[in-house]
């Protein structure tokens, strides 16, 4: 028997989320999927930025490298020249000394124009200070390396060429102490191997820190040992001038000295072979003053500057005279006088 109609159970209808539920629902599923988006985008950004650091790292690195592989080439350079000049007049030598400071300053210019990360920051100072030693003694060296090739102040020179070596050496302890190890550390901490190279300027022989070795090696360049080269040589005082006026032999001449006056003495070459540390005097009321011309070229001129200390007072009688140089023979017109009123 079949059930009527009226004695069927009604049918239950799907109950349906309340619409407020599903507004919520929606916004929990945007609110998570903006954060996964958003924590997605922090770790992108947090990668390129490791990866910007590590590639800002290694490119200092390299930097610093490269300029320390051509330092090493510039200290092989000028120690080479030192322990075997091969021939090198005095002339020469000089000049590729000169190169070898010019070179320096490069480098030094090139390490302070170092766009240092910030890890590097300590390791930085530390190899400017490096190459700001680097960079004074070479200039130092330069500048004394005429007259320790020559006659008249070698000896002073020679010792202050010494002490710039020793400031060299210096620079080496600095760059093994401090600038190596913080680069290393820098490195290290973020994840890179890369090997810092050594910088030794001075070689391991400490022969170097010995005046008597550096002017035994100076003593090996051609025409520096105060021995005559072959040749004819000479030398003429071609002009003398005090402030710019110019000095006659034949009449006095008036000077007004309000500061103190420098003379200044012009000599010419008249020889085959370049002249080094050619001293020029001037004698006036007993006393002698010097100056030093420290190279002149074969068929060149220069000119030597002697402050005139104390200042003469009245007419006075200047001697002026350019000191013969080895094997000159007439030396009769190296000097010469002059009748002087100081006002």
């Amino acid at each position: 028997m079949e059930d009527s109609p009226a004695s069927r159970p009604p049918r239950q209808r799907p109950k349906r989320r309340p619409e407020r539920q599903q507004i919520m629902l929606r916004r929990g599923l945007a609110l998570g999927a903006g954060l996964l988006i958003l924590i997605l985008l922090v770790l992108g950004v947090r990668g390129c930025l490791d990866a910007r650091k590590d590639r800002a790292l290694r490119d200092y690195a390299t930097d610093v490298a490269q300029i320390v592989d051509e330092t090493d080439q510039t200290s092989k350079s000028f120690f080479g020249k030192l322990s075997d000049p091969g021939g090198l007049s005095v002339t020469e030598f000089v000049a590729e000394v000169e190169a070898d400071r010019s070179a320096m300053d490069n480098y030094r210019s090139r390490i302070d124009g170092l766009d240092a990360p910030g890890d590097m920051a300590e390791a930085q100072e530390a190899l400017e200070l490096t190459y700001a030693l680097r960079g004074n003694a070479m200039t130092e060296i330069s500048a004394k390396m005429s007259t320790a090739l020559g006659d008249v102040g070698a000896e002073r020179a020679t010792a202050s060429i010494a002490n710039q070596i020793r400031k060299l050496l210096a620079s080496d302890v600095l760059y093994a102490s401090v600038v190596r190890p913080e680069m290393e550390a820098a490195l290290s901490d973020n994840g890179i191997e890369e090997e810092v190279p050594e910088s030794v300027f001075v070689p391991d022989d400490t022969k170097w820190l010995d005046e008597s070795e550096v002017a035994d090696a100076l003593s090996q360049v051609s025409g520096a040992t105060g021995e005559a080269t072959p040749g004819v040589h000479g030398l003429e005082l071609t002009g003398v001038a005090i402030d710019g006026v110019e000095l006659s032999s034949e009449e006095a001449v008036s000077i007004g000295a309000e500061e103190t006056p420098e003379l200044e003495a012009t000599v010419e070459n008249q020889g085959e072979s370049t002249e080094n540390g050619v001293t020029v005097s001037v004698t006036v009321g007993g006393a002698t003053l010097q100056g030093e011309i420290s190279t002149v070229g074969a068929g060149e001129t220069a000119t030597a500057t002697i402050p005139l200390v104390p200042t003469p007072k009245g007419e006075v009688t200047l001697e002026v005279a350019a000191e013969p140089v080895p094997g000159e023979q007439i030396s009769d017109n190296n000097e010469d006088a002059f009748t002087v009123t100081f006002e």
